[in-house]
């Protein structure tokens, strides 16, 4: 454990747990003190992530939930109640890609599956969290967007779209909840090898070119979903009390920049 437990005595609710950056938060929270319930669809993924929690002597335990199924989100925010007394930390960070094919070839279906989850998702977690939160006297709401709700070219038509969605969705909130000591931020990763991008860590891997990924950011590398936790801990923390209504970037420097060709200057 940590010598400086940043979140002791709070509890928590991870999305998305059973893998990437979700996993990484579930066990970083643990870490620092929080008690979790970690949430997601891949129960084999879910169960993995409570179990390494607890060999950490961290405590949780695993809730099987579609998070854009509102009767399951409720549920989860009630048992996080029950089981712990209350809540201080959402991290709603569950999240997928879905097809990456031009914008005319989308269909409805394609849409929708992705609004679904990641958006109408968020959009749960906040509806249901908040008020327990602030019944406790406050905390803190982290959504996991993505550098591709900033700008173009850095992930699918609809992902893209559902990113953006979330950011507004966040920045609405903080304001809709003034005065509850409900903060709501979001995190925009930017290239993170995780589950959903691993098809293509892997592919680099196979052809050689492992060296190029993340070569477009000031940082030349890709990122870990260790990286993306510890800025979860942060804004989950008292560190982050006057931080709200933001959506911070964690990209390498990605986002500072319009495209160039790395080494000549425009």
């Amino acid at each position: 454990m940590d010598e400086k437990r940043r979140l002791e005595g709070k509890r928590a609710i991870v999305t998305g747990a059973a893998s990437g950056i979700g996993r990484a938060a579930a066990l970083l929270f643990a870490r620092n003190g929080a008690r979790v319930l970690a949430a997601d669809v891949n129960d084999q993924g879910l169960s993995e992530t409570v179990e390494e929690l607890k060999r950490e002597g961290g405590e949780g335990f695993a809730q099987r939930i579609d998070v854009a199924h509102e009767a399951e989100v409720r549920a989860a925010v009630e048992e996080c109640v029950k089981r712990f007394g209350g809540l201080e930390v959402l991290f709603a960070n569950a999240g997928i890609s879905g097809r990456p094919v031009p914008v005319l070839e989308l269909t409805v279906e394609d849409w929708l599956e992705v609004l679904r989850v990641n958006l109408i998702g968020a959009f749960l977690g906040i509806k249901h969290a908040a008020p327990v939160i602030a019944k406790g006297g406050g905390g803190s709401i982290v959504c996991t967007a993505s550098v591709a709700g900033l700008r173009s070219a850095a992930g699918s038509t609809q992902y893209s779209a559902s990113k953006a969605g979330i950011i507004s969705l966040v920045q609405t909130a903080a304001n809709q909840l003034a005065g509850t000591g409900v903060r709501v931020n979001a995190i925009c990763p930017g290239l993170i090898e995780t589950a959903m991008t691993r098809p293509m860590f892997e592919l680099a891997r196979q052809r050689g070119t492992e060296h190029r990924i993340g070569q477009l950011n000031p940082t030349r590398r890709a990122g870990q979903p260790e990286e993306i936790a510890n800025l979860a801990l942060f804004l989950a923390s008292e560190e982050s009390s006057y931080i709200n209504g933001q959506a911070i970037a964690a990209c390498g420097g990605l986002s500072s920049s319009h495209p160039f060709v790395p080494g000549r200057l425009a």
